[in-house]
Order: C-alpha cells, then sequence, then structure tokens
C-alpha cells in the first residue's frame, strides 16, 4: 500500500527561510522509510532563487523574442540567463535545455506561486544538493524528491517529475528481468522518483499551500546514501529525438 499526506500548515516560505524548521513545525511524523516530496517553488524560494522584473535590463535578443512571441522581455532574459540551451520557440513558448540537462518549458522561470506579482522564481542552482540538505536536516533522513511541472512529449497537459532526489532510487532498471510469462525484458526501466512526484501532487491541489507531501510504501526504493540523484532520468543527448 502506498500512502500520501499532505503536511499541513506551511506557512508562505521567503528567501532565507530554514524549510526543515518549517517541516518539522507541522508536526509531521517522518520516518527513515518516508519520501518526502517537495515543490521546487518552497526550496527554490527559501535559497534566494527569485528575480524581481525591476531588476532585470533585457538584451537585445531577448527584446527580439519578446516582441516575436508576445511576452515581456524582462521575463525572456531571466529564461534566456538560466538557459544552456535555446531548443525551440514557438506560438509563445520558449523550451529550453537548463544546465542541470532538463528540457521544458521558459528554463523553468514561473511566476505561478511567486510572493509578488513582479516576481519570477527560478529553479534551485542544484537540486540534487538542496534534496540532500534537506535530508541531512531532517531527523530520521527521510528519503527527498524535489519537483517540478513538464510538458511531455507525445502528450497534453502537465505532469510532477522529480528534478532533484536524495536517498531514493530514482530509476529502476528491469532489464534482464523475466516479465509474467518469463520472457526476458529488454526495455524497461521505471521512473520510480518520477512516479511519486506525480502521485504526490495528486494529494494537493495547485491553490492548496500544501508543497510538501509524505509519501509511505515506497521503503523499498530508499537508500541509506543519498545516491546518483536525478541523473539516471536525463536521457543522453544522443539518444534524444527531440532535439
Amino acid at each position: 500500500m502506498i500512502e500520501l499526506l499532505a503536511l499541513p500548515g506551511l506557512p508562505e516560505v521567503r528567501p532565507g527561510d530554514d524549510l526543515a524548521r518549517l517541516i518539522l513545525d507541522t508536526g509531521t511524523e517522518l520516518t527513515a522509510d518516508d519520501v518526502l516530496v517537495v515543490a521546487h517553488k518552497v526550496v527554490s524560494k527559501a535559497e534566494g532563487r527569485v528575480v524581481d522584473l525591476g531588476d532585470v535590463t533585457p538584451g537585445e535578443r531577448a527584446r527580439r523574442l519578446a516582441a516575436d512571441h508576445g511576452k515581456d522581455p524582462r521575463h525572456v532574459e531571466v529564461v534566456l540567463s538560466e538557459a544552456a540551451q535555446l531548443v525551440r520557440a514557438d506560438g509563445g513558448r520558449l523550451i529550453c535545455r537548463t544546465r542541470h540537462g532538463f528540457v521544458c518549458a521558459n528554463a523553468g522561470v514561473d511566476q505561478s506561486n511567486a510572493s509578488h506579482p513582479d516576481q519570477l522564481i527560478l529553479l534551485p542552482l542544484d537540486p540534487d544538493a538542496s534534496a540532500r540538505r534537506l535530508r541531512a536536516a531532517l531527523p530520521n533522513r527521510p528519503a527527498v524528491i524535489i519537483t517540478d511541472s513538464f510538458g511531455r512529449a507525445w502528450r497534453t497537459g502537465q505532469c510532477e517529475v522529480a528534478i532533484g532526489a536524495a536517498g531514493i532510487i530514482a530509476l529502476e532498471d528491469w532489464r534482464g528481468q523475466p516479465d509474467t510469462q518469463g520472457r526476458e525484458l529488454h526495455a524497461t526501466m521505471i521512473a520510480v522518483a518520477d512516479e511519486a512526484a506525480a502521485a504526490a501532487d495528486l494529494a494537493r491541489a495547485k491553490d492548496s499551500r500544501e508543497p510538501a507531501i509524505r509519501v509511505r510504501g515506497l521503503h523499498r526504493h530508499i537508500t541509506p546514501e543519498d545516491g546518483a540523484g536525478v541523473a539516471p532520468l536525463i536521457r543522453r543527448l544522443e539518444d534524444d529525438l527531440f532535439r
């Protein structure tokens, strides 16, 4: 059985806040067999990964893209600063590859759940490191997954995925194992961290201000070591058919 519980009572997170302390103050029990799934917005806010649009001066490329796609040039400038590569710009969408290797809209730069109307929230600089720090700061060291909403190739709508992880096997490789009929599996790899992220998103509403979810029942995927984070989930460039 898998059980998901949204942690209640988490306040508005601001730069410099001790996120682990805020989580503990909810009074929710966390054990070594639990997975704590946290929306990246609160992690980014606590780490000061926010930008005020009034402090941004757009460059020529940002102004040109903004004019072509009906966007605020200051917002585009921040997106470009966070993008390792602009993969495609079409219909108002800027699809970028980030420094982390993620391919996503606007390099993960977003205004939703920002504390102020003219504020942007960026992805953590190193989400795996953020997950490791949060895990180390919590009693009993539960596994930690940090998430964001991504669009998906071939599918409509967004789905929560793991962008940082500590203490959980993010990708379970079943290749070489038999299926129920005894046939050898050749391609099956289960994105455990992504599936936990998506499940956790169902335990909260987008406007619920419940960014942290305790997940129980995934103990067989939890490791004492922090592990490789989400690196196993990132498709290699040479295998990326959409680049």
